[in-house]
């Protein structure tokens, strides 16, 4: 029997929808495989509900072998190095080629690239993390929090400011707000860059009406591990009691040598078809690298993860199969902005617009906040059952 090996590497958000629109398109005898080290997945945008304690691990995780019932091969593996002349991937449990190639490894966080950070800092983006920085938020004697993102780029760019919101509703459900301090260090020169200024003029705002104090364009040198300080590179240093950290972000390894790679270490793709400088691999995600107006990039989010996976499978069954099917990344998306007393924002817009990208954010309200649970829940049933 003939049949096709379509090899995806990395079972986040990317990968999932990938593997099963690709099951939808492919021939029932088609090989569909995600090569993943950890096979419990963690639906990233619920982690600071996490956090908040709204929500419990078991709400936000989900074994990705579920999939194996939709015909699709999970192999546990680490993924160490591709090599597109014989294209082949190499794992830790050996080598697999492959016809068709999708990588979607996301981005590697470093905590360590950031000296202290590992020691002091509550890692957000990771389950650990968000759950220890609630407790410790709850926890008698926090009244000083510090949000420090360690270096541009990083995924999901709402979250060091909703981390930074839910901190407040916390600690004034527990009556301490008054008197405490809430701090974000940021490299970037306002909130969330990417949607323009006006934008982060609102939530520049948002952060001043509730007393959380913005500091931007500004670098975290070090975390002071012995004094639990964040300084500065100016030399400035503050003592808070609880730090939520947004940890260095760096390209995968396995990228490494593949001639894929830019630079950065991140993958340069065609921003409407996701395709490589090599035929048959494409990338999407958190690992590529797409420029757009005024010298940006495309955000590191699930949302863009997601409508790209499904350019992808479609190019992918058009490839195999020579069906007429044709579908681009147009850039669209949007995200939503949690800000505490089960109200958010919602940003929406386009990347693609001639010359900077074009968002709007609605005024945040109960009706963001239930469309956010209600994509947390579509998303958890769609993708993983």
């Amino acid at each position: 029997m003939i049949y096709n090996t379509t090899v995806i590497l990395g079972g986040g958000t990317g990968g999932i929808v990938t593997a099963k629109e690709l099951r939808k398109k492919l021939n029932a005898s088609d090989r569909i495989i995600i090569i993943e080290r950890e096979p419990i997945y963690t639906f990233g945008p619920s982690l600071l509900w996490l956090m908040a304690g709204n929500r419990t691990p078991s709400q936000v995780q989900k074994d990705i072998r579920v999939l194996r019932k939709r015909g699709i091969e999970i192999l546990e593996a680490e993924v160490n190095s591709i090599d597109t002349t014989s294209a082949t991937v190499y794992t830790s449990s050996g080598a697999l080629g492959y016809d068709q190639l999708v990588i979607a490894l996301g981005a590697a966080l470093a905590p360590e690239r950031l000296p202290g950070f590992k020691e002091i800092a509550h890692n957000i983006f990771t389950l650990e993390g968000a759950l220890s920085a609630g407790a410790s938020l709850r926890r008698g004697g926090v009244k000083r929090v510090a949000v420090v993102i360690s270096s541009l780029p990083y995924k999901c760019p709402a979250a060091p400011y909703e981390a930074a919101f839910l901190a407040d509703d916390i600690l004034r459900k527990r009556g301490v707000r008054k008197g405490s301090e809430i701090r974000v260090y940021t490299p970037e020169p306002y909130p969330m860059p990417t949607a323009g200024p006006a934008i982060g003029e609102q939530i520049s705002s948002m952060l001043a009406e509730r007393g959380i104090e913005l500091y931007h364009s500004i670098t975290v040198d070090k975390l002071d591990s012995r004094d639990s300080k964040v300084i500065l590179s100016n030399g400035t240093e503050w003592n808070p009691d609880i730090i939520l950290g947004i940890p260095v972000h760096t390209a995968p390894n396995a990228l490494a040598g593949s001639g894929l790679e830019a630079e950065s270490g991140y993958l340069p793709v065609n921003k409407f078809t996701m395709s490589t400088s090599q035929p048959g691999v494409y990338a999407i995600g958190d690992v590529t690298q797409i420029p757009i107006g005024g010298g940006k990039m495309v955000p590191k989010a699930g949302v863009f993860a997601e409508a790209e996976a499904k350019v992808v499978a479609t190019r992918i069954a058009r490839d195999l199969h020579h069906n007429r099917e044709e579908k681009l990344f147009t850039g669209k998306g949007a995200c939503f902005l949690e800000i505490g007393g089960n109200k958010a924002g919602f940003a929406n817009g386009n990347l693609y617009t001639e010359g900077e990208p074009s968002f709007v954010l609605y005024q945040p309200g109960i009706q963001w906040h239930l469309g956010k649970v209600a994509f947390e829940k579509y998303f958890l049933k769609r993708w993983l059952s």
